[in-house]
């Protein structure tokens, strides 16, 4: 490699503090993203400052406080590790690449890792979003970050963008082995449930394929562990605000599950590192109300965060930008 190249490895973002103020802040930055909430700037700026940033902060910074750890954030302490354990694991493999971890939204941004680095001499960069599934909200809001940076850069640097990597052979073998090594430890339950991020059904409807890369991983997943139709179950979670969203909902599917007096395990395969929608949301909110309904027992299982194939998938997916 002739240019200074220096890797990013990209998720959301989190909150600065687990406190209503800094979640505010966040909250603020995230929703203002019109690649996430696609009303009209002027109509949802009203709305997100009069309603949603006077009620929502409080009751977020709570969930935050129940998953917060002494290094911080979850989502943000695990991207430092995945960052760490990709380069040590390239170096093994004699590639002495620096990785550093960055958000599209709070800190560090994607903007601020950007102009350090290139202040450093670095002139490019391979960007790794760690979205499996590609959406414009996710995916294409990280790019928009990149690109609005080098509009801005009067010399330009070299950038490569991974798109996703929702039926790579590897993913699907990380997310399958998972499974199997969780069933190992503590059995299987009667359905496994492959919970996804949701997005509003417009925009599935304009085109973003998402929800079809999201069924295409849960089925090649499904087959990978041999299950049968009825032992598992796709759905999507985390829906926000009126309209209707990707369907069938987490939480609907659950209640009636619990109903029905089945077990259950879940797993979320959209989230690279575990984080408040999975730690909180799906491990808790939806288990309390799983077993209320009836279900005879619930668990979810982890995601990859900085499982060893995960890393090597990593690699696998960065390495042909290197050469």
């Amino acid at each position: 490699m002739t240019k200074k190249t220096a890797i990013l490895l990209i998720n959301l973002g989190t909150p600065d503090a687990p406190t209503p103020q800094a979640v505010k802040a966040y909250l603020k930055e995230f929703l203002s993203d019109q690649r996430v909430i696609e009303i009209p700037k002027l109509i949802w700026q009203v709305i997100l400052r009069l309603f949603v940033l006077t009620t929502r902060p409080k009751r977020v910074a709570h969930a935050y406080q129940s998953v917060w750890t002494d290094d911080g954030s979850p989502l943000l302490a695990i991207l430092k590790a995945q960052a760490r354990s990709l380069q040590a694991h390239l170096s093994t493999q004699g590639i002495d690449v620096p990785v550093y971890p960055a958000t599209t939204y709070g800190n560090p941004s994607i903007k601020n890792v950007l102009t350090e680095l290139t202040a450093q001499g670095y002139d490019n960069f391979v960007c790794l979003p760690l979205y499996p599934q590609y959406s414009a909200t996710s995916t294409a809001a990280a790019f928009d970050k990149i690109a609005k940076f080098a509009m801005a850069s009067r010399n330009m640097p070299q950038i490569h963008f991974i798109k996703e990597y929702h039926d790579d052979p590897m993913y699907i073998d990380a997310l399958a082995q998972s499974i199997e090594r969780y069933w190992q430890e503590h059995g299987r339950a009667d359905r496994l449930l492959f919970s996804f991020h949701g997005i509003p059904k417009p925009y599935a409807d304009k085109g973003d394929p998402y929800p079809e890369q999201c069924r295409t991983t849960a089925v090649l997943v499904a087959d990978k562990l041999g299950l049968m139709a009825h032992e598992w179950a796709i759905s999507f979670q985390s829906r926000f605000g009126a309209q209707e969203w990707l369907k069938p909902y987490t939480d609907e599917l659950l209640t009636e599950w619990g109903q029905a007096g089945v077990s259950v395990q879940v797993a979320s395969p959209a989230f690279s590192a575990d984080c408040l929608e999975t730690l909180e949301e799906l491990a808790v909110e939806n288990r309390d109300n799983f077993l209320e309904a009836g279900g005879k027992s619930y668990a979810y299982i982890p995601a990859l965060n900085t499982d060893e194939l995960h890393i090597e998938l990593m690699a696998k997916l960065i390495k042909p930008h290197l050469l």
